[in-house]
């Protein structure tokens, strides 16, 4: 119960739905979830500990803000982390690799196409995540995923601004480069591609909350 609690909550954060800044009532949320208190509290710990509820004293919870500067803090963390999966990911590339991405990518078209915010973050998540499985390193995909969760949230928030034309053509043409060297097995033009592929988001992100703001 617990886990469906917090797959409830989680997925009403990003999309907005419970704003940043919105108090977390126990006895309210597991009403309106149809749960007893108890799993809806568990699932308030692990929003705590992914960074999107947060505990003041006399307050009780809310929805964290949505903050540029932590924004800036998962896309370093990101670079560093993502630059090695591509390298490794272009060494070992398969065709297998290649279905899960080209997949991603037939996803995001998709959620796109029926304005489907959900499905468009959940794809991009998975695309990234399939380059990292394709470096064979556990502890990349380890690393790498609560931060493509983190940025989830980041890329919903601009999704609700009117973005979405700029956004879709930016993000399959990063991934189409992407692609197309993990491919090539060129471990060069791999790295280059992802880092510059988060160097433009990070900057669009960026835009896209002081847009909402």
């Amino acid at each position: 119960m617990a886990v469906d609690a917090f797959g409830a909550l989680r997925e009403a954060i990003m999309l907005g739905e419970l704003a940043p800044g919105t108090p977390l009532r126990l006895e309210e949320l597991a009403r309106s979830l149809g749960m007893s208190i108890s799993p809806v509290r568990e699932a308030l710990r692990h929003l705590e500990v992914q960074g999107l509820a947060e505990y003041a004293p006399y307050r009780g919870a809310r929805v964290t803000e949505l903050s540029h500067e932590e924004m800036i803090e998962i896309y370093e963390a990101r670079r560093a982390l993502e630059a090695t999966a591509a390298r490794r990911a272009a060494k070992r590339f398969t065709s297998d690799d290649h279905e899960v991405l080209a997949k991603a990518l037939a996803q995001a078209d998709l959620g796109y196409s029926r304005g489907d915010r959900l499905l468009v973050v959940r794809s991009n998540t998975a695309f990234h995540a399939g380059i990292a499985a394709a470096s064979q390193s556990q502890w990349l995909q380890r690393l790498l995923n609560p931060l493509l969760e983190m940025s989830e949230r980041y890329a919903a928030a601009v999704l609700r601004t009117e973005q979405t034309t700029k956004t879709r053509k930016l993000e399959r043409s990063g991934h189409l480069r992407i692609l197309k060297a993990l491919d090539a097995r060129d471990p060069k033009a791999a790295e280059a591609s992802v880092l510059d592929h988060l160097d433009v988001f990070e900057a669009h992100y960026g835009s896209g909350l002081a847009a909402e703001a």
